[in-house]
């Protein structure tokens, strides 16, 4: 019986673990960070701006267009819900590089991460 449940205690971390997604992400001068611009499930993303200089964020459907944007000024966070087959873009229009942190959770295992200046 102890091993039975030790296996599904084991089994609800990792599934829980998969569906969460941690990173410092870096974007240099005048680019944007893509995080799901692909075919996915949704998710959300918890970002913190620890940059210097603003960073703009918004969703954009892979079947085009983009909406929702907003501004994120130094030490702020927010917290944005993706629908699914949307990319949420991470931009920096400022003359140095920005840095985010991360915390997505959701539909992780198959989101594309890039950079598009």
């Amino acid at each position: 019986m102890k091993k039975v449940l030790f296996s599904l205690l084991a089994l609800a971390f990792i599934f829980t673990s998969c569906r969460t997604l941690s990173s410092t992400t870096y974007i240099k001068a005048n680019d944007s960070f893509l995080l799901g611009n692909n075919e996915h499930g949704g998710f959300s993303v918890k970002l913190k701006n620890v940059s210097p200089n603003d960073v703009t964020v918004h969703r954009a459907p892979i079947a085009g267009g983009q909406h929702s944007a907003q501004v994120v000024k130094p030490s702020e966070s927010v917290t944005v819900k993706v629908e699914k087959n949307t990319a949420l873009v991470v931009g920096n229009q400022s003359q140095e590089q920005a840095t985010v942190q991360l915390l997505v959770k959701g539909n992780t295992g198959s989101l594309s991460m890039g950079y598009k200046n």
